[in-house]
């Protein structure tokens, strides 16, 4: 698949950290960059899923919270 070129601006350390871990692994920046966001990305995914798959749970109003926490004297 064939790559774009981008801009990113990396604060300092993060990007001296990036390169460190670039040499040790012998992968390119551009792979650890892209593997981290790659990852990022598959767990939103996995948080969408999971969320999908609770929507059918019944909900707990906050309001409903807060009194309780209220009632037994927590607040």
């Amino acid at each position: 698949m064939a790559s774009t070129r981008t801009t990113v601006y990396l604060h300092p350390k993060v990007y001296r950290a990036a390169k460190i871990k670039s040499a040790a692994t012998g992968k390119s920046f551009t792979e650890i960059v892209n593997d981290a966001l790659i990852l990022s990305l598959k767990e939103d995914e996995a948080d969408l899923a999971a969320f999908d798959h609770r929507t059918k749970e019944p909900s707990r109003p906050f309001e409903s919270a807060l009194k309780d926490l209220k009632r037994d004297g927590l607040l």
